[in-house]
């Protein structure tokens, strides 16, 4: 009996790993355009109005103990000035996971040619535990009671960015907790930086006219290789329909589309194919993002 439950022990703790890892190596697929608030503070309210958005990703086969993840984000711009508020609540395996932070951003104008310097920071709290009616095996285990009597730990963001009408460039320090404080416990590594750069291209003038946006993203997360990802998001119809497509270096792609009926309801899906490290294991991810933007 001792050994089975050891084998148990084994296997649930295989499976955290491996399903948590997947999460961080493929985060959600909207902060790359359409809600960089997700991974940069400094964008939130960068545009004047109110802007909510909700994702949810889940691993497109049923596989027990899959990562799910559930977003809610609001963030309001008035003035130099933006507040935002971010919900994330992730379940892997036996792990469940919620972060709420709050956010204050100032944009800073530097010319008449829509150049601008931004800033960002955030601040909340992040709570981590095991369920104990998923286990299987003896849910009095001392390190299982051990992991879920932590207390709740405050975590934050720190973002700058640099945009124009062409050009933006931008880096931030998600999960700070991690870095000032060794102590956070976790099961799978974490983000430690982002940074991107991306270009507007007009392909065609008009009404209905074409627009490209190439991106380079380069990212860390702690005790795995830094991760490039590179791709574009293709416009038409005044940004009113768009598709997307990434290249990651873990040897994996996202591709998606979407519509922002008058640049006010925005519903877009993503399909983010297996890192080659586990595409044994699952065949990918579906992405729904869903956004209203409400002018000032």
């Amino acid at each position: 009996m001792n050994t089975l439950y050891k084998i148990l022990r084994l296997v649930t703790v295989f499976t955290l790993t491996v399903t948590a890892a997947q999460a961080q190596l493929n985060p959600l697929s909207a902060q790359y355009y359409t809600n960089q608030y997700l991974i940069n503070p400094a964008y939130a309210g960068i545009d004047p109005g109110l802007k909510v958005n909700l994702a949810y990703r889940k691993l497109w086969n049923n596989v027990p103990g899959s990562p799910l993840t559930q977003n809610i984000t609001a963030d309001y711009g008035f003035g130099r000035a933006a507040l935002g508020l971010s919900f994330n609540k992730e379940s892997t395996g036996l792990q469940r996971q919620t972060r709420v932070v709050g956010s204050y951003a100032y944009h800073l104008p530097l010319d008449a040619d829509n150049r601008q310097l931004h800033f960002g920071v955030s601040f909340g709290f992040m709570n981590q535990n095991l369920q104990n009616s998923d286990i299987y095996g003896n849910p009095n285990d001392p390190d299982i009671s051990q992991y879920n009597e932590r207390g709740t730990y405050l975590d934050g963001d720190f973002g700058i960015a640099y945009t124009s009408n062409k050009l933006s460039v931008q880096a931030s320090l998600p999960n700070l907790k991690s870095i000032f404080k060794k102590d956070v416990i976790k099961l799978a590594d974490v983000a430690t930086f982002y940074t991107a750069v991306s270009y507007n291209l007009q392909i065609s003038g008009g009404a209905e006219g074409i627009q490209a946006e190439p991106k380079v993203a380069y990212r860390g997360v702690k005790n795995y290789d830094n991760i490039l990802d590179a791709g574009a998001q293709i416009s038409m119809a005044n940004k009113q329909v768009f598709v997307l497509g990434m290249y990651h270096s873990t040897k994996n792609a996202t591709f998606g589309l979407g519509m922002d009926l008058k640049n006010k309801y925005l519903i877009s899906g993503t399909y983010t194919t297996q890192t080659s490290a586990l595409n044994s294991y699952t065949n990918g991810s579906f992405e729904i993002n869903l956004r209203l933007s409400l002018d000032k």
